[in-house]
């Protein structure tokens, strides 16, 4: 085994090691990337020859974390790893998102980055690694890949940024910025954060660039040492020139009408009929032309024209202004038996969101090996069928795209969730109609459904895309892009937030980088179209409802002396077991003596609530109780005043006269209105008839 080449780092305070040579020797590329005693392992491997029939680059990004990695066994029955997580579907799509774009137009071989956790210590997540990791393989490799990227995280914590915050630290953050970036330009931004202003995220953005350029040189320094010359790539041909030049001659009229047409179906039967049309000619021209061919000539001439009708026409797709929004419509409590619901719509992208509350027994448990929260009692999940898009496919478990949409909108909500909600809450996004950004949409619905519940969320959120055409002398940003916008365009860029601030965000680049002066005016072209939207949305619904549905349950928390939760849960659960099955509640009891009982029914919430209080409550120097009489002495009568507790009635305090044996007052089995009138140093009660008698006398009158 040679001896491994490595380079170090220090980026945020921290060392960073890449080093190549000591694994995976027969992968195209593979290091590992060490921060502190986390540890991963990247590797790249290509295909030696292109794929044939397919008009797009077949890159496929793995990540995988080992429960070996934190010494721990995988729960469940099966003791080994499964399907990858969602933090693991997480991290693959950050990794893969910047790393996309970097590779030679045309290059059409399958090229698989396969990352691995193999330590973890709990405090230094391995995301960020994921994506060093997977660029510097890349760039030891002969893949044409016109890189390196860094990447780091950025928190905020007491007002100051931190590089690569620990878990610890990110507890405490009010940023959340993953960020990537080429020497000279950022890639790709994606994150959360506490209602942080445009300039304070554009402000981290340019702290977080000039750590990555300290990671560009380290891995341009790598590959110097393994003895590799500096790598020059350039691009290939997608579209054989001759073949376009004809398209474009026999179609372009035609096709920039019909990508003229302002609805998203008609304008699809008109491009269809373009192309119907065109292909019989084409092949006249281009006798060899196969059909992949024409897919892939058809589809860069439908690129090509949208781009220049912005660029040089000064027209969008649909017609509308550069920063104008399509229109907007919603409502609220659209579905009678949830707890709460929404149907959003911007154009023709239409979200229906619907909200369930549940108890504490229904959280997200987070079985993270990198560290972070144990458990979440907000999630959103985001679900895009195929009749969204008027297609047919098959349906199965949620996508990686999905999972990522989903995430992105729960990020957007969570900040402004009141904090110790005693509900868990799932909101469900279903995507009714697809035509640009419907995880923004998603934000929107989700803002109003958890409205129309009831649930007091701080202050309303709305999301927004900007989009990009740029050329060599020109660049234009579009506010609100449809799905051809997306497709033909440069950039999506999403950013949602409140009325003071972005609470998340996502960019992705389909160029090399994007000019810091068009991030400056992405985000302010998303703030201003954020607070149109809002303005809507509190015309819909102004502020959560008072009240809960009444199909919700509802939720009432108590505190009890933490010595005091073993006589409720009572022998081998005796006492809890009895209290919920007589008032049909679930009751959910934490260490620190909180007690929330949930309930569908307020008559048994009310009921468990005074089980409870009997059972736990302490007596009361001066406080009056009805109680059961059960046992009698010569001196005095037992009363029970609460389950399991009771006190002494001494025979001179039975009645304001004399009694001459307790049996002519009382006998057991009696209720008997008794005061509390001391307690000892033992805890022994001392009770008296005949002070509860004078009190209840002195009321009457």
């Amino acid at each position: 085994m040679k001896e491994p080449v490595t380079v170090t780092v220090t980026i945020g305070g921290q060392t960073i090691t890449i080093e190549h040579g000591q694994m995976a020797a027969q992968a195209a590329g593979a290091v590992t990337v060490r921060l502190g005693d986390t540890v991963l392992l990247a590797t790249v491997t290509a295909s030696a020859k292109p794929r044939e029939g397919i008009d797009y680059f077949p890159l496929q990004v793995e990540y995988r974390e080992r429960f070996s990695a934190a010494g721990r066994f995988p729960g469940g029955y099966f003791k080994r790893e499964g399907r990858p997580s969602e933090k693991e579907i997480l991290t693959a799509r950050c990794t893969d998102r910047p790393l996309r774009p970097l590779f030679s137009k045309g290059y059409r071989n399958d090229v698989q980055v396969y990352n691995m956790l193999l330590s973890a210590d709990g405090e230094n997540d391995a995301d960020v690694l994921s994506l060093i990791g997977a660029s510097a393989a890349l760039v030891i490799s002969d893949l044409p890949f016109h890189g390196p990227v860094g990447g780091v995280r950025v928190g905020r914590v007491d007002g100051r940024f931190v590089i690569n915050p620990t878990n610890t630290q990110r507890q405490q953050s009010d940023l959340n910025l993953f960020y990537v970036g080429t020497r000279d330009l950022p890639v790709m931004i994606e994150g959360e954060a506490g209602e942080i202003s445009e300039a304070d995220l554009f402000e981290a953005m340019r702290l977080a660039h000039e750590e990555c350029r300290k990671l560009v040189d380290a891995q341009i320094e790598l590959r110097r040492r393994i003895g590799r010359p500096d790598k020059t790539v350039s691009d290939g041909e997608e579209v054989p020139t001759d073949h376009l030049a004809a398209a474009r001659e026999l179609a372009s009229t035609d096709i920039e009408t019909a990508l003229l047409i302002a609805g998203k179906t008609e304008r699809n039967q008109a491009v269809q009929a373009v192309r119907e049309n065109l292909k019989p000619r084409l092949l006249e021209r281009c006798p060899t032309l196969t059909d992949e061919q024409f897919r892939a000539v058809f589809d860069a001439l439908e690129i090509e024209t949208v781009r220049r009708n912005v660029l040089e026409k000064k027209r969008r797709v649909d017609g509308r202004g550069f920063d104008e929004l399509r229109p907007l419509a919603a409502q609220v409590a659209v579905l009678p038996r949830v707890h709460g619901s929404a149907l959003f719509s911007r154009g023709e992208t239409q979200a229906l969101a619907t909200v369930t509350l549940g108890t504490a027994s229904d959280v997200q448990d987070m079985d993270a090996i990198t560290g972070g929260p144990k458990s979440k009692s907000f999630m959103l999940h985001y679900n895009f069928p195929p009749f969204s898009v008027g297609e047919v496919r098959r349906i199965g478990s949620p996508g990686r795209r999905e999972i990522g949409h989903g995430a992105l909108a729960e990020r957007a909500l969570d900040e402004v969730m009141p904090k110790d909600y005693p509900y868990t809450v799932r909101l469900v996004s279903d995507i009714m109609g697809s035509n640009g950004s419907s995880s923004m949409a998603s934000v929107c619905a989700g803002t109003l459904a958890l409205m129309d519940a009831g649930i007091p969320i701080r202050k309303p959120v709305a999301g927004i895309s900007i989009g990009l055409f740029s050329s060599d002398r020109d660049a234009q940003l579009v506010v609100d892009i449809v799905g051809e916008e997306d497709h033909c365009g440069d950039m999506d860029f999403k950013v949602a937030g409140t009325a003071d601030g972005i609470t998340a965000f996502q960019v992705d680049l389909k160029r090399r980088g994007l000019p810091w002066e068009l991030v400056r005016q992405a985000f302010e072209k998303a703030r201003m179209a954020r607070r149109q939207i809002l303005d809507f949305m509190t015309s819909v619904i102004a502020q959560p409802r008072a009240d809960l549905s009444p199909y919700a349950p509802r939720i009432h928390v108590m505190k009890i002396p933490p010595d005091k939760i073993g006589e409720l849960i009572g022998p081998g659960g005796k006492n809890i077991r009895r209290i919920t099955d007589i008032t049909q509640t679930q009751i959910d009891i934490e260490d620190d003596g909180t007690v929330k009982i949930f309930s569908t029914n307020q008559q048994g919430l009310d009921m468990a609530v005074r089980e409870i209080s009997m059972l736990t409550a302490e007596p009361e120097e001066g406080a009056i109780y009805n109680g059961i009489v059960t046992g009698i002495t010569k001196f005095g009568a037992f009363v029970e005043i609460f389950p399991g507790r009771d006190g002494l009635v001494h025979i001179s305090e039975l009645a304001d006269f004399h009694v001459r044996a307790v049996e002519d007052v009382c006998k057991v089995g009696d209720q008997m209105w008794v005061k509390c009138i001391g307690i000892d140093e033992k805890g022994r009660v001392k009770l008296s008839r005949k002070s509860a008698m004078a009190e209840r006398d002195k009321a009457a009158q």
